[in-house]
């Protein structure tokens, strides 16, 4: 297996990851006067978030490479629409959940692509495959909300 192809893949995640953890930071109390039970998974979240970072960039680093720890420039365009839509519109917890869930919908995509492009070795792809059991669960408790205020 081509280590560089591996490494590739993972910094890519490893970014999509960052944009991850930057986007949570947006989010910061904006949600919780209208969700409050949205607190522990929101820190869960976070938590789990920051150990899917170190496990990339350990994976990274095992396989030869240099983690990237910047974030990915869709990311970076998201998060500007964001401020945008926010500064127009005004701080929306609706559309803030709106925005966790795009987010998430994204980061699934993007390791569900990563495990289907046969670029990972055995044990990359068994941690990939445990982080996205983790996005997907995260994804479905705020989907669910998304959900029900509809």
């Amino acid at each position: 297996m081509d280590n560089t192809k591996t490494v590739s893949v993972l910094n890519d995640l490893l970014n999509i990851t960052n944009d991850r953890i930057e986007g949570f930071s947006k989010v910061e109390d904006k949600l919780w006067d209208h969700y409050p039970a949205l607190r522990s998974d929101y820190d869960q979240m976070v938590s789990q978030s920051l150990t899917m970072k170190n496990e990339l960039s350990d994976l990274i680093t095992e396989r030869g490479g240099t983690p990237d720890n910047s974030g990915s420039a869709a990311g970076a365009i998201h998060r500007a629409w964001i401020d945008v839509k926010n500064t127009f519109a005004g701080d929306n917890a609706d559309a803030t959940l709106g925005n966790v869930v795009y987010g998430e919908n994204a980061a699934i995509n993007a390791y569900q692509s990563a495990l289907d492009s046969g670029d990972l070795c055995p044990e990359s792809s068994r941690v990939v495959l445990d982080q996205l059991h983790h996005l997907k669960s995260s994804h479905d408790k705020f989907q669910n909300l998304e959900d029900l205020k509809n």
